[in-house]
């Protein structure tokens, strides 16, 4: 007659952990082989990259609704046309590098993002992509390669908006801007900002002043004097003016895209 052996409780739980962990690690594997497979694939820029717009009325407001009720894919070719602009002096093989264009219009605001605190982030991250894979399966928009969520405000209720956010890991961005014709300048240079962060541009400014970092935030870095410059480069986010001093750019017309920020994209290989 065999003899069993014991299997005490302490062991069956590290066997248990031992398994979970493992588990854990092949799920963090794929997914960050995938992550890293996206990326190569969305700036290979071998085709143009579909991007599908969803607009949100974050107030409510009647004059948000009507906004929102105005827009059409032309309201976006401004920045299509940037990029194009762009592309040409780094002479990418692409006229078009991105194509936007309008999604249905979603009536839920996508989870907050904390304001702090790496796990935080990483959890909101998680609920966010997840969030935003539901409804735009609920919505039957357009397919795209990049999805940009974005949250239109009725300047006169609100006059100062919050950081927008654009993921590289989901390919994905939330971005704040007015329901305000004059203001459809400003809102695209925001927009533009937020897609090149989905694609791998880093932000170029100081995250307390808000002043964009010399050389690489500047899209003029050897002007001289260096103060004041005459346009912004898009990721320094601001035409920096004095040592103190930055404004946003009214328009795309305002803004270029500098060489760190191309290196980053893709637009400049090794």
């Amino acid at each position: 007659m065999g003899v069993m052996k014991a299997v005490y409780p302490g062991r069956q739980a590290g066997v248990l952990r031992t398994l979970r962990v493992a588990v854990l690690l092949v799920v963090l594997a794929a997914v960050a082989g995938e992550s890293y497979l996206s990326r190569l694939r969305t700036t290979d820029w071998d085709a143009p990259l579909w991007v599908a717009v969803y607009p949100i009325n974050a107030d409510g407001s009647p004059v948000t609704r009507a906004y929102i009720e105005g827009l059409d894919d032309a309201a976006f070719e401004p920045i299509e046309a940037f990029l194009a602009r762009e592309a040409q002096g780094y002479r990418l093989p692409l006229t078009r590098p991105m194509v936007l264009r309008l999604a249905p219009e979603l009536q839920e605001l996508p989870p907050e993002p904390p304001r702090d605190g790496r796990l935080a982030i990483m959890w909101w991250s998680l609920k966010m992509r997840y969030w935003a894979w539901s409804r735009v399966r609920d919505a039957g928009g357009p397919p795209a390669n990049i999805t940009l969520f974005v949250k239109y405000h009725d300047p006169a209720r609100r006059q100062r908006l919050a950081h927008s956010v654009g993921l590289q890991k989901g390919l994905l961005g939330v971005v704040n801007a007015y329901a305000s014709r004059g203001m459809r300048g400003q809102n695209q240079v925001i927009i533009a900002h937020e897609l090149l962060h989905t694609v791998g541009a880093s932000d170029k400014y100081d995250m307390q002043s808000l002043q964009p970092v010399w050389p690489e935030g500047y899209a003029e870095p050897e002007r001289s004097p260096r103060l004041p410059q005459r346009y912004a480069e898009l990721m320094g986010g601001r035409i920096p003016l004095s040592a103190t001093s930055a404004e946003i750019p009214r328009s795309l017309r305002q803004v270029v895209i500098g060489p760190v920020t191309a290196a980053e994209i893709r637009w400049i290989r090794p």
